[in-house]
């Protein structure tokens, strides 16, 4: 809603086949709990029967999961819903890697796992209650939120074992007009287990899927989004400068800057903070044109 010169609000126009987007974005939820559903009691039991160990079922699970997302992405991009302009995917999934991300909306999860084949993933512990989600998140191994020790501990054993780990230290989705706010959990994990971090800036325009918000309240136009791979942050190099608490806590506040930075970079009305010097990185991205879909 904007406010015009006489102080009455008046809503944007409606652009970009607004009602087909909203026919659009309703096939897409369905399409999305159906394959959740479909994969749970299908192709995930039917895939167990299939020789190998935990391991290996995780990472058939895992790669079956990233590739329905590719196409659930194409979905979306093909029939008009979103744009997307992911830049750097080519540096996701290093092994020991942790992959840190900003949460402005519902898709983010699924355009991260969409481009990296062999992922775990931080997930919210109601999800692995959820008929639609407990399949993938089970069969994938991810590891639930549930903020215990022991989840701690198995986020660092998965790094320390080589696997890319996906984070949003947000714990939830960016509140609408505001900053990102993140916990100091995910520098505490990186640092007794990550061999990198890599930021992972994700912006769009105009803001929809925000938390508490319903599916078809759909945005005036076409949701456009960038995904923005930056440059990896050393974690052993916070380590060598501070001791583990006072190390944790620089970190996160320079990734909290850092994302605000970037943030702002990428809408110009807000004027972007001061950005403390970092001791292990270039903080300027590096602006790769490829994309995944």
């Amino acid at each position: 809603m904007d406010l015009d010169a006489g102080g009455m609000t008046t809503s944007a126009p409606r652009q970009d086949w607004w009602l087909w987007r909203l026919v659009a974005t309703g096939m897409a939820f369905t399409l999305f709990g159906v394959g959740g559903v479909l994969l749970r009691v299908l192709v995930f039991p039917a895939q167990r029967l299939l020789p190998g160990g935990l391991r290996e079922r995780q990472r058939r699970a895992r790669r079956t999961l990233s590739w329905t997302f590719r196409i659930f992405i194409r979905f979306m991009v093909r029939t008009g819903i979103l744009t997307i302009d992911f830049r750097g995917a080519e540096r996701l999934g290093q092994p020991g890697q942790m992959i840190l991300a900003n949460h402005p909306s519902l898709l983010d999860v699924v355009f991260l796992v969409g481009h990296v084949d062999n992922a775990n993933c931080i997930v919210k512990h109601g999800l692995a209650s959820n008929p639609f989600t407990r399949g993938p998140i089970a069969g994938c191994g991810y590891i639930t939120n549930d903020e215990s020790f022991d989840m701690f501990d198995r986020a660092a054993e998965v790094l320390r074992n080589g696997e890319t780990l996906i984070v949003f230290p947000e714990g939830t989705r960016t509140p609408r007009d505001s900053s990102p706010r993140f916990h100091r959990g995910a520098c505490a994990i990186a640092l007794r287990g990550a061999r990198v971090v890599t930021p992972v800036v994700i912006s769009m325009n105009p803001r929809s899927l925000t938390k508490g918000e319903p599916w078809y309240r759909i945005p005036p136009s076409r949701m456009r989004y960038v995904i923005h791979v930056g440059e990896d942050v050393d974690p052993a190099a916070w380590l060598a400068a501070h001791p583990l608490p006072i190390a944790g806590r620089r970190m996160n506040d320079y990734l909290h800057a850092y994302f605000e930075a970037e943030l702002a970079r990428a809408a110009p009305a807000r004027a972007a903070p001061n950005q403390p010097s970092p001791i292990a990185a270039n903080p300027e991205s590096k602006l790769d044109e490829s994309t995944g879909t």
